[in-house]
């Protein structure tokens, strides 16, 4: 299917289906802000679960951290968010609409009314939320919502490093949320005002940075083809010189072949010993590691893989969505990764039978401390697994009036349709062998 027509059909089955809904609907929504339904709860938690468990759960190097989202003002201002942060902005003297400046079309023209030479002076715009702490709106209670999640680690670097007593290389891992006052939100998930990262920075030697950033490019590319996305549809893109953060010597993108074209979910940056010493010389404290086998003091270096869930959510659900012809009919199914797939199980009774239903109802209670777990009893079995395929359900258990005999059920697989059967006593055991 057509690339455009392919976003239609995933907006439109998020919808539908649960997974994200227009926030504030009823009111006529909220411009790019959106609600995560039942299934897109699940599906984006199991996202994060999935990063956290490969950078964290399996690694001895690797601790984790929940800072707040309100921080001291000068935290952004030691950091350069304040001065840097900014977007070069101009506004149409016909249409009064506002764009970013480095996003007008070559022609000149304003992409909305299509007049010409009509720009204003660029100006820079910074994208942090400012807002108010406490009872007075004064410039001494001014505060912001964090663009990053990345501060609050650096700002405890010290505190983690002296309760866990991990010795470089070492890294703190964080999901959080962040807000930026995006001008030009867009793409349904993909660039929003809110949103939720799941960043990691590595502190190591300073000889070291670059060998380890190296280490986690390779390792951050991987793992999104590890939990489902196609080589094809993945490429790692080193930046031009022109293109780095004032603080990065080094940054990659993980990037993913959007409908739109290849855009970034995940960057990579090797950010030296830049924020450690602009805190410790704002703050006056030392943010300095005393290596005692070497018998040297430095400022560790830092390497940044910085992710979106929102986008990896979204490239996962692009990548599984397919549509299919079986025995001569369609079936829409998400091919995504049991790992990643909301639901694991659906139980299905054959019919709603009175001798069938308590059966499916004690099978479905028996999974859930392990799994997530569908018990859909309406509706045709056929129409059922085409509901659980289009939702990316691993496995459907279906209870027969067989089942009543030999005490077994029927295992259909989502993607190879095969089916097995399988006695009730030893289906906890076949479902978590089938899992990655």
């Amino acid at each position: 299917m057509a690339k455009p027509d392919l976003m239609e059909r995933v907006v439109n089955l998020c919808k539908r289906r649960g997974f994200v809904f227009p926030s504030s609907e009823i009111y006529g929504g909220f411009r790019s802000t959106w609600d995560y339904g039942p299934l897109g709860v699940l599906l984006k938690r199991n996202v994060k679960d999935a990063w956290w468990t490969s950078m964290v759960q399996l690694r001895d190097d690797i601790v984790g951290l929940d800072a707040a989202i309100l921080m001291a003002p000068r935290v952004w201002e030691a950091s350069g968010h304040l001065a840097t942060f900014t977007d070069p902005l101009v506004d149409c003297r016909h249409c009064q609409q506002r764009f970013r400046a480095d996003q007008l079309p070559p022609s000149g023209a304003c992409p909305h009314c299509g007049a010409k030479d009509g720009f204003t002076e660029s100006r820079a715009f910074n994208l942090m939320f400012k807002t108010h702490v406490g009872p007075v709106e004064d410039e001494a209670a001014v505060a912001y919502l964090r663009p990053e999640t990345a501060q609050g680690i650096f700002v405890n670097f010290a505190n983690v490093q002296t309760t866990t007593r991990k010795k470089p290389p070492f890294g703190i891992a964080q999901i959080g949320k962040s807000f930026r006052n995006e001008i030009t939100p867009g793409n349904f998930v993909y660039r929003t005002r809110e949103f939720e990262q799941m960043e990691m920075e590595y502190f190591v030697p300073p000889e070291d940075g670059e060998r380890w950033y190296e280490y986690w490019c390779d390792q951050r590319l991987r793992w999104y083809g590890e939990h489902g996305i196609p080589d094809h549809q993945l490429r790692l893109r080193p930046h031009d010189p022109d293109e780095l953060s004032h603080y990065s010597v080094s940054t990659a993108d993980v990037e993913f072949d959007f409908p739109w074209g290849w855009g970034e979910l995940e960057g990579i940056a090797n950010r030296t010993d830049f924020d450690l010493r602009a805190h410790a010389e704002h703050s006056g404290q030392d943010l300095s590691y005393y290596d005692q086998e070497h018998d040297r003091r430095y400022v560790p270096h830092v390497i940044e893989p910085a992710a979106g869930a929102d986008r990896a959510t979204l490239a996962f659900l692009l990548a599984a969505y397919a549509e299919e012809e079986v025995s001569g009919e369609r079936r829409t199914v998400l091919h995504l990764d049991p790992r990643l797939a909301p639901i694991k199980v659906a139980v299905l009774p054959l019919s709603r039978h009175e001798r069938l239903l308590p059966v499916a109802e004690e099978i479905a209670a028996g999974l859930r401390p392990q799994l997530m777990v569908d018990l859909d009893s309406a509706g045709s079995i056929g129409r059922r697994y085409r509901r659980q395929d289009e939702v990316g359900t691993p496995w459907c258990v279906t209870i027969d009036f067989e089942t009543l005999d030999d005490k077994a059920v029927t295992v259909r697989d989502r993607d190879t349709m095969h089916q097995d059967r399988v006695p009730v006593d030893q289906l906890s055991t076949y479902l978590r062998e089938r899992l990655p």
